[in-house]
């Protein structure tokens, strides 16, 4: 074993509380893997390097092993999962350490509401659920009953709408925008990341640009970032994309587009147009995407998204919610009706929609500034596979399987970029100093095992996870920890600092 250790500062000798040994670190910056040991104290890796005559409460041996920082999931709707399912399975599962949440303008704070909840802020949580009037207190929360994973938050559009608008169906007056503006500024000053938009629901369809950038000008007084669901992936994509440049630009704030797509059977190979829209602009404005290795999406169920699909499962439906896994169209063939009917009859719903081509979506996924992000919604009770397979899929499939790109650039995708991108600070490089979330997997075996029909289940391969020094997944089973931590915007790094501004 190389006797060079890479190490930033001092190096120490010991003793460890876990020493990793023999594996093949791969460190995030995609550079080439290497043989080399990993120690652990605390919630820091406190070297990187040959460690053999070190002393260490425990040594493990990886051999054979890949050793990687943990995977930061950029986006989730994870807000309320967060609180009622603290263990988050689902993610530490598949490597994940970090996750977003906040995402698509719907977050769970702030926001206290005692009316019926308009959609989509019903898929995160119920109506009781949005409790915190005030956004620390949501993070307050986290601290007071922490998870398994680390989680930085966005404050969303729609949420902030939904306390301050009078009705959703219509622009913000301008005292109304004076109080979203009043509860995001409480937000940022809080700890949140940034501002999320919604802008394809219907409930934030209705706001103009101008309404987002009086927003996105409170998020650049904080050193902020904006990240958007974009208002149109299928006929206009192009001119949502110009939209969302304009909003950063004019505001100053970086800007993420999320799941990046181009979604419907008359947009597919669009991609190459798109992504050359992301290339020039950020010849200008710091802009980055997010993507997820699938073909199909999933949200509320509506017929606007139905017409462009080629395949629609039913992910939940209140008043059948036996009817979770169904192909839609199946069903409204047995019930004898018009497909319009059968969304009906299922409403309030949620599915899955088959509306992307797999050509596009390698493209994206190769692009070499992508991001990845589940996006999965783990309220549903057919989820999309996404939910459970994201980042396996990735490494087994796309990488391993087709040789899309290599593992160290698969890794780079799910750690150092999103990392420098929203300004984690510490997290997604493996080195001396950084916290100690690390992945360790078997290349050979990596895979996901979530399918449309069975979409629950763990991955393969994923030996160990740590979150911040502790061992949240190991042996193919949770061990029960709960070490994540609510990152706050004071005490992370500017976001996408490696992009700048054109002068």
């Amino acid at each position: 074993m190389s006797t060079e250790t890479e190490l930033t500062g001092s190096p120490y000798h010991g003793p460890f509380d876990l020493i990793l040994a023999g594996g093949q670190v791969v460190d995030g910056t995609g550079v080439a893997r290497r043989l080399a040991d990993v120690g652990i104290l605390g919630d820091r890796i406190a070297a990187v390097g040959d460690l053999a005559a070190m002393p260490a409460a425990s040594r493990r041996d990886v051999s054979g092993l890949i050793v990687a920082p943990g995977f930061i999931d950029t986006h989730t709707h994870d807000d309320n999962a967060l609180l009622a399912w603290p263990e988050m399975p689902y993610k530490v599962s598949q490597g994940v350490t970090t996750t977003v949440v906040g995402n698509c303008g719907v977050s769970l704070a702030p926001l206290a509401l005692s009316r019926e909840l308009p959609r989509p802020l019903d898929l995160i949580a119920d109506a009781p659920d949005y409790r915190f009037r005030r956004f620390r207190d949501y993070l307050d929360a986290l601290d007071a009953d922490p998870p398994a994973v680390n989680a930085a938050a966005l404050a969303g559009h729609t949420t902030l709408r939904a306390g301050a608008v009078g009705s959703l169906d219509r622009a913000a007056a301008r005292d109304e925008i004076r109080a979203m503006a009043i509860g995001l500024e409480e937000a940022l000053e809080a700890g949140a990341i940034g501002l999320s938009t919604g802008l394809y629901y219907d409930t934030a369809r209705a706001a103009p640009t101008s309404e987002v950038v009086a927003l996105a000008h409170v998020v650049a007084r904080f050193g902020g970032l904006y990240t958007t669901h974009l208002r149109d992936e299928g006929a206009r994509v192009a001119e949502a994309i110009r939209e969302a440049f304009t909003i950063g630009r004019e505001a100053r704030v970086p800007v993420v587009i999320s799941h990046f797509k181009v979604a419907g059977r008359a947009n597919y190979g669009r991609s190459r147009e798109t992504l050359a829209l992301i290339e020039e602009a950020r010849r200008a404005q710091p802009v980055a995407i997010d993507a997820y290795p699938y073909t199909a999406g999933a949200t509320e169920l509506s017929m606007d998204r139905v017409v462009t699909a080629d395949r629609v499962l039913v992910t939940w439906s209140k008043p059948m919610p036996e009817m979770a896994g169904r192909d839609l169209h199946a069903l409204a063939g047995e019930w004898g009706v018009p497909v319009e009917e059968a969304v009906r009859r299922l409403h309030p719903a949620g599915a899955i929609y088959f509306q992307m081509d797999e050509a596009d979506v390698r493209r994206i996924l190769s692009w070499p500034e992508t991001m990845i992000g589940s996006d999965g919604l783990p309220r549903d009770v057919h989820p999309h596979p996404r939910l459970w397979g994201t980042f396996p899929r990735v490494l087994g499939h796309y990488s391993r399987d087709l040789g899309l790109f290599s593992l160290e650039e698969a890794v780079r995708h799910m750690t150092s970029i999103p990392a420098e991108r929203f300004g984690l600070a510490g997290r997604g490089v493996l080195r001396q100093g950084a916290f100690a979330d690390l992945v360790v997997f078997d290349p050979a075996r990596i895979a996901d095992r979530a399918t449309f029909e069975a979409p629950i289940a763990p991955a393969a391969g994923i030996e160990l996870v740590m979150v911040n020094g502790r061992a949240v997944w190991e042996g193919g089973g949770h061990t029960g920890a709960r070490p994540g931590r609510a990152l706050r915007r004071a005490d992370l790094d500017a976001p996408m600092r490696g992009l700048g501004w054109a002068s």
